[in-house]
């Protein structure tokens, strides 16, 4: 079926497929997602009719529509041609991203022209562009790579552009606050209006004028530190995105979702409590190793550990061997050796429940412990984690009666405070029918009876 997508319909079209699924907010975007629905890109929430998920042919098409549509105003704009069958190798040889490399261009002039509020919006658009285009090359696997990596140079490209008008944007404004020129909520009725300089002017946050001031800090302790914190995603295959930025360059404002690559390290007592619990195969692996709190303990236990974390913490095993620098929700089990089992404290927050549900949906451990806190096994709005808890539910949970001692994140340097969190060891154990069993095993465990000796004199 062949058909055209205005822009609105690209829109809402482009949203379900990078977010998994999208809400019509008003008519214009419901009447758009019906036309969708009858030309089979999207199937309507059976329970709530504003929630829209897109089909398999969706991503086809969106792919095919992205990569002319998000590329940019065209001379000749007008509405999209949906193919009727977008092939697999479309993302290599599609338009090539020579729209959005000119317009990353463009912001690169504007900047050098000292235009930074028209280079920063310019970039920043173009970041978008790139980070959606990446997203869609991506789900065509091995044809795609070649425009992913583009993508993904052009992502980095625009982010650096973004990151130094800002800086300099900040830099204004500081000037603008030293003159008694810059207006915080409001207008100031003792600056003539003419004089005022905004923060809708600057065309940033509050939270944004805060973190450039922190890049400007990094940059000037470390001259091109931004420049080398985005070439090292890129070199290493990851996204050069703005969370990582800032978990990169230590900027302290970041939201709890945006500090989702920030390192907890793992007490050691929750470490020999599950060593004490449970028994595990020579060979583990830690997909989110940090600086080796969990792994350092389990090679001291005689087991061997292939480690391996999103951010580079240059972290080596007990033979030299230095970590891998991978994504765990890109990861594929030929990406790994053959290993008996994973052991992790994984990233809270909004990775979660896709980390959890990648680890069984993809890998199938013989045997998974997750360091999670307890309240990871309460809710159903989540169908990644109904999927780890309902389909696959963990054989064991050992819940931590006396609370584990705090873990602060990397770096911090505030009070240190006692933990507020509660905690368990959820363990996952394949059975000889492939599945993981039909009930769970909850037991209240005190750390303090399960460590060394050598810890509980220390102790005392």
């Amino acid at each position: 079926m062949s058909g055209q997508l205005g822009e609105r319909q690209a829109h809402v079209l482009q949203s379900a497929c990078v977010n998994g699924s999208f809400r019509s907010e008003t008519e214009p975007e419901q009447a758009a997602a019906r036309k969708l629905n009858g030309k089979g890109m999207l199937t309507r929430d059976p329970k709530d009719g504003a929630i829209w998920y897109p089909t398999e042919r969706a991503q086809k098409v969106a792919t095919a529509a992205a990569l002319i549509v998000l590329a940019g105003p065209r001379q000749d704009a007008g509405p999209v041609e949906a193919p009727t069958d977008a092939p697999a190798d479309l993302p290599v040889e599609r338009r090539d991203s020579s729209d959005l490399a000119a317009t990353v261009e463009r912001a690169r002039a504007l900047l050098d022209e000292g235009d930074v509020i028209a280079a920063r919006l310019l970039a920043s658009g173009a970041y978008r562009e790139a980070k959606a285009q990446a997203g869609y090359a991506a789900e065509f696997g091995a044809a795609g790579k070649r425009l992913v990596a583009k993508s993904r140079q052009l992502q980095g490209d625009a982010l650096l552009i973004e990151t130094r008008a800002k800086i300099r944007i900040a830099a204004e404004w500081e000037k603008a606050q030293a003159e008694g020129r810059a207006a915080g909520r409001g207008r100031p009725k003792n600056i003539p209006d003419e004089n005022v300089f905004t923060l809708a002017e600057a065309g940033l946050s509050a939270k944004e004028i805060h973190d450039a001031r922190r890049y400007a800090e990094a940059e000037e302790k470390a001259p091109g530190l931004v420049e080398r914190a985005i070439a090292a995603r890129i070199e290493a295959g990851l996204e050069p995105s703005r969370a990582n930025l800032r978990a990169s360059i230590g900027t302290k404002t970041a939201t709890k979702e945006e500090r989702g690559h920030n390192l907890y390290e793992t007490p050691a007592e929750a470490v020999h409590t599950l060593l004490a619990l449970e028994e595990f195969a020579p060979i583990i692996w830690e997909p989110a190793c940090g600086r080796g709190a969990i792994s350092r303990i389990l090679e001291a236990a005689g087991h061997q550990l292939i480690i391996s974390d999103l951010v580079d913490y240059a972290t080596s095993d007990q033979f030299g061997e230095v970590q891998q620098v991978r994504d765990f929700l890109e990861s594929q089990p030929d990406d790994v050796p053959a290993v008996g089992a994973i052991i992790t404290n994984p990233p809270y927050g909004a990775l979660l429940n896709r980390f959890v549900a990648h680890a069984l949906r993809v890998h199938r451990p013989r045997k998974m412990a997750l360091l999670l806190n307890v309240n990871f096994y309460g809710g159903t709005e989540n169908d990644d984690r109904n999927f780890a808890l309902d389909e696959h539910p963990p054989a064991r949970i050992h819940w931590f009666a006396r609370r584990l001692p705090m873990m602060h994140r990397d770096g911090w340097d505030g009070p240190e405070a006692g933990s507020s969190m509660n905690t368990a060891w959820f363990v996952w154990e394949r059975q000889e029918d492939g599945g993981y069993g039909a009930q769970t095993l909850i037991r209240r465990v005190d750390w303090k009876r399960y460590q060394p000796v050598e810890m509980a004199e220390a102790a005392e």
